[in-house]
């Protein structure tokens, strides 16, 4: 097996993450994607002695695991790589992926409480971002997800199953206006054209959705009339805000030069839990609200009546959720995140919530973590993908609150911060997992760390 070389085989064992490997000609193989018991084609991108790894470039054969209906994208949009898979196996995979991780790591005597699937399968997401290009070189104009393993081509997901159809009239008439326009996409290989993204953002339980085109500077173009064909569209939810985002970074990625409201205002609300929340149109928010209500229930279970009357720190506090459901019986919730656009929200939240006992503070939370004035009853982590990094984990041991609770969306990083708790007098007691994102391979975690007697 050399670089280059094009190969068949049949593949071995999915990981978490979305990553399978495999056994060819006596060599560990490693994929990207790839499910159980599938017979593929692929094309070696690194060979060693023992091991390799490779490209899917076709799928000769299905799984007997795939009995669950697709879309039409499905195997050509890289969003739902597990589709085909029915929900209740795609549960067993990702619990007994995660367990691994845990058995691996010799975390042992804890109380696991199993995996709570999503309460909607299909419909669920409440922000998408879409990309404008087109499917093929020349192509006509396409406005949605990338192509499987393609940084260029993008497929129009008019058949999408994890969007309402609200998101698909937004996104197919914006790819139809634009192309009735005759006005050109960003090519990022040469950063020329106009076109970039389309962000939809939609509150679940609010029924308000906030729409924001994003373009580059390049054309002067009234946007205007793209207003009020998105104000003609007949919509089962209230538009409540249109925004013009202008971007001329060369990265692929959102970000804002200027943002012109064209519509409405620049910020919609969501409810959770009894709580309301003002979202701005680049904060974070879980992307499952329903999935969201039952993640953080599992939180405040977790916490128990430790929080009653007791100081709560929240960190990696993000717009406040976690800690403003915790300040309904906290005496004090200090909450840190590094965006200080979050930690506005969150403050501005609860105040609308009416929470005088929460305080947001924008910054590192490995540097201001040891600056907070009060001694935490309980701590609450929240920290992004990559885990708490640095001496987070020290400082936050050594505030030696009586238990953490930790909220994480990647078990990998999940499990290496808890060896380094367990390492300074922490132990697992609790876990339970959250699936937030059906027919996809992430998975949430909740954690619930008690300080060890004497430490």
């Amino acid at each position: 097996m050399k670089r280059k070389d094009i190969i068949e085989f049949e593949v071995g064992k999915m990981e978490f993450g979305g990553v399978s490997r495999s056994i060819y000609e006596d060599k560990r193989i490693k994929m990207k994607g790839g499910i159980t018991g599938q017979k593929v084609r692929a094309v070696v991108k690194k060979s060693r002695s023992d091991s390799g790894e490779v490209k899917l470039l076709e799928l000769l054969e299905p799984s007997d695991m795939e009995t669950a209906p697709v879309c039409k994208h499905f195997r050509q949009c890289g969003g739902c790589s597990i589709l085909s898979i029915p929900y209740e196996k795609q549960l067993e995979i990702k619990r007994n992926q995660i367990l691994e991780l845990f058995d691996k790591a010799g975390i042992k005597d804890y109380d696991f409480l199993g995996i709570q699937g999503s309460p909607s399968q299909y419909a669920y997401r409440n922000k998408m971002e879409f990309t404008f290009g087109d499917e093929y070189k020349d192509g006509p104009l396409s406005l949605g997800m990338h192509k499987v393993g393609r940084f260029i081509d993008i497929v129009t997901v008019d058949d999408c199953r994890i969007i309402d159809e609200d998101f698909r009239k937004i996104m197919v008439g914006t790819r139809d206006y634009f192309e009735e326009k005759g006005l050109p996409y960003y090519r990022t290989f040469n950063h020329q054209g106009y076109l970039r993204h389309l962000v939809v953002r939609r509150g679940e339980n609010t029924g308000e959705i906030m729409v924001n085109i994003v373009t580059s500077s390049q054309v002067d173009y009234r946007m205007e009339d793209y207003k009020d064909f998105l104000l003609g569209l007949d919509l089962e939810n209230q538009l409540v805000g249109i925004l013009h985002t202008i971007n001329d970074g060369l990265a692929d990625a959102v970000q804002c030069d200027e943002l012109r409201i064209l519509h409405g205002r620049d910020y919609f609300y969501e409810e959770v839990l009894g709580l309301r929340f003002k979202i701005s149109p680049f904060s974070f928010f879980q992307t499952n609200t329903k999935g969201a209500e039952v993640l953080y229930t599992i939180a405040r279970e977790f916490a128990g009546d430790k929080g009653d009357g007791k100081v709560v720190f929240d960190l990696y506090s993000g717009t406040g959720t976690i800690g403003q459901l915790m300040a309904k019986t906290a005496k004090k919730v200090y909450g840190i995140e590094l965006v200080e656009e979050a930690v506005v929200a969150a403050n501005h939240n609860a105040g609308l919530n009416k929470l005088d006992n929460c305080e947001f503070i924008a910054g590192d939370v490995a540097k201001l973590v040891t600056s907070l004035p009060e001694k935490a009853d309980l701590i609450i982590v929240d920290p992004p993908r990559a885990g708490i990094l640095g001496n987070g984990v020290k400082d936050i041991a050594e505030f030696g609150a009586g238990e953490i609770v930790y909220v994480s969306c990647n078990p990998k990083s999940l499990v290496e911060n808890v060896v380094e708790f367990e390492s300074r007098g922490y132990k697992l007691d609790k876990l339970k997992l959250m699936d937030m994102f059906p027919s996809g391979p992430h998975c949430e975690s909740v954690a619930l760390l008690v300080r060890s007697e004497g430490i």
